[in-house]
């Protein structure tokens, strides 16, 4: 009980529980993967910006995606890292807060990214000769705004309705801050939490969902109705890519929302399950971009060419 009225500064995560001879592998499993994610998504992102032939409403747009994963990741690998190291579980609620808010933007802003990348690709093939008269840099510009006001200010609601709740626990059931994880320090009504959590997962899948599946279904009819063979390659390897990004991330989320949901459910497949929402799109993605579009991958070979020959 005397945790039940704990209001410490400072709150008690879930640890990893790895034997002795564990922790070095999984220390240097924690710091691989994240340098592998630094790399391969800022070597996306100076590929798209110092590269004027890539300054187009497509690579502008995709051009978040590297950064949104950035945000993810970075607000998770350092401090499962200190914890591994240093074998400490404790975090300021401050900090939590502040990770919390981070995940759950890089949830939500990813969704938004590909639904925008998606009605780019289907303005570009289904209206090609309206693509430049439609997506010009304002509009463009406009989006990525949208993109990211509309996320924020999201995730700024429902941290505001988590804060005005009065905590009187200190223990975390996860070894990351997220919004169910804070919420459950809570010994008072969540009713209005639940709702806007539940209404807003519910709102951004349906319409992710619809502007997804209507885009790629009119530009799979533009696909067949098409007699150019280079055309239709072009566009259905473009719905490819986006597809498999984007269903990684619907698996990945849609496993994490029900694990929760699920008490009979092994706490440690709980942990890898939030994980790996957090681990596998920002290691994954700049490689399926970079090596299935052309543009991309055709000017990282010649930059990196440009670097072993300087060397």
């Amino acid at each position: 009980m005397a945790d039940h009225y704990n209001v410490s500064s400072f709150l008690t995560l879930q640890g990893f529980h790895l034997p002795p001879d564990g922790v070095l592998p999984a220390f240097l499993f924690a710091v691989l993967s994240y340098l592998i994610i630094l790399f391969c998504n800022l070597a996306l992102i100076i590929t798209i910006v110092l590269n004027r032939s890539l300054h187009q409403p497509m690579y502008y747009l995709l051009l978040n995606l590297p950064v949104n994963d950035l945000i993810g990741c970075s607000a998770l690998f350092p401090q499962v890292i200190k914890e591994i190291l240093l074998d400490t579980r404790r975090m300021h609620h401050t900090a939590c807060v502040a990770q919390a808010f981070c995940i759950h933007v890089y949830g939500l802003g990813a969704v938004f990214i590909l639904s925008a990348m998606a009605y780019d690709r289907y303005v570009a093939i289904c209206c090609p000769l309206k693509y430049n008269v439609i997506m010009t840099n304002a509009h463009v510009m406009k989006l990525i705004a949208a993109v990211w006001g509309l996320n924020v200010l999201a995730m700024a609601v429902l941290f505001y309705l988590l804060l005005r709740l009065p905590r009187c626990r200190s223990l975390m059931t996860h070894s990351y801050c997220d919004n169910p994880s804070l919420l459950s320090l809570v010994c008072t009504d969540t009713s209005v939490n639940n709702v806007y959590g539940l209404a807003l997962v519910a709102v951004t899948q349906v319409i992710s969902h619809v502007v997804i599946l209507y885009t790629y279904l009119q530009i799979l009819l533009t696909c067949f109705r098409s007699k150019g063979c280079d055309t239709k390659a072009k566009a259905m390897q473009t719905c490819a890519t986006h597809l498999i990004v984007f269903l990684l991330l619907e698996c990945l989320g849609l496993f994490t929302i029900i694990s929760y949901r699920l008490n009979d459910i092994s706490p440690h497949l709980r942990r890898f399950i939030g994980a790996s929402a957090l681990v596998f799109p920002p290691m994954l993605n700049p490689i399926i971009y970079g090596l299935k579009t052309k543009e991309i991958r055709t000017k990282l070979v010649q930059f990196f060419n440009k670097k072993i020959s300087f060397l």
